[in-house]
C-alpha cells in the first residue's frame, strides 16, 4: 500500500474510533444561569413525570461548567408545568429559572452552611392565602388576615421541612393564585405538592456548598419541549 494510502487508513480508524463528541454540560446549553457562578439544575424526563434528577454545579473561573453533586429528585404529583401558566393548588411543579432567596429548617444548618438560614419555630407559618397581606410569605406569628387553613405551619412537616431553601418562584412579585410556598426540600411519602425535594443527606449537601456571594439559581424543567430546561 502506498504511503498516503496507509495515512489515510490511519486517520479514517482514528476518526471511527473517537466517537461522537461529548455534548457541554447542562448549564452551557441554557438559555440563562441568572448571572452566578453557581447553579442547581432540577430536570424531569416529560411533563407528567413527578420524578427526576437536581444536579448542582460550579462555574470556574475560566467560564466552565462542573457538576459538584447530584440526586434523585422528586417534583409535584401531576408533574411539571410553565411558572407563568401555573394555578395555586394544581399539585404542579413551575418550571423556570429562579433566586434562591434564604433557607430554612426544622433542624440546625449544617456544618458549612453559609447561606442566610432561619430556624423553624412553634409560630412559624408559611402564608398561602390569596386574601392576605402575606401572601408568599413567611408568617411568624401568623398573620391575622392569614387563614390558617389557606396556610403551612412549617413545624408539622418535620421530615420535609428538616431543611429547605426557600425557590423564588412568584416571590418577588406575588401573582395571587398563581402559586406560594415553592421550595427545595426534603422527601417525604411520595411526590410534592409543587416543590421539588431530594433525600436530607443531598439537602444537607447543597446547604453546604452553596455560596450566597455567587448567586445560585435554580433553573426547573424538563429534558424537551416547551418547558425545556434549557429554555430559561
Amino acid at each position: 500500500m502506498r504511503p498516503g494510502a496507509v495515512a489515510l487508513a490511519v486517520s479514517a480508524l482514528l476518526l471511527l474510533g473517537s466517537g461522537p463528541p461529548t455534548p457541554p454540560p447542562l448549564p452551557a446549553r441554557m438559555a440563562d444561569t441568572g448571572g452566578g457562578s453557581q447553579l442547581i439544575t432540577a430536570v424531569a424526563p416529560a411533563r407528567t413525570s413527578a420524578t427526576g434528577t437536581v444536579t448542582w454545579w460550579n462555574r470556574t473561573g475560566g467560564g466552565r461548567w462542573v457538576k459538584a453533586g447530584s440526586a434523585p429528585a422528586r417534583f409535584g404529583a401531576n408533574g411539571l408545568v410553565a411558572g407563568g401558566a401555573r394555578r395555586q393548588g394544581t399539585e404542579t411543579t413551575p418550571a423556570g429559572l429562579y433566586d434562591l432567596p434564604y433557607a430554612f429548617g426544622i433542624e440546625a444548618a449544617p456544618r458549612g452552611t453559609a447561606y442566610p438560614y432561619r430556624r423553624v419555630g412553634p409560630d412559624s407559618w408559611w402564608c398561602q392565602d390569596t386574601d392576605s397581606r402575606s401572601y408568599n410569605r413567611w408568617s411568624e406569628p401568623r398573620a391575622a388576615d392569614c387563614r390558617a387553613a389557606e396556610s403551612e405551619h412549617l413545624i408539622t412537616y418535620r421530615t420535609q421541612y428538616a431543611h429547605a431553601l426557600v425557590i423564588g418562584f412568584n416571590y418577588a412579585r406575588p401573582v395571587r393564585g398563581r402559586g406560594a410556598g415553592i421550595f427545595l426540600h426534603v422527601h417525604g411519602r411520595g411526590p410534592t405538592a409543587g416543590c421539588v425535594s431530594v433525600s436530607r443527606a443531598a439537602m444537607r449537601r447543597i446547604l453546604a456548598w452553596a455560596d450566597p456571594a455567587r448567586r445560585p439559581h435554580i433553573a426547573v424543567g424538563t429534558q424537551s419541549g416547551s418547558t425545556a430546561v434549557t429554555r430559561w
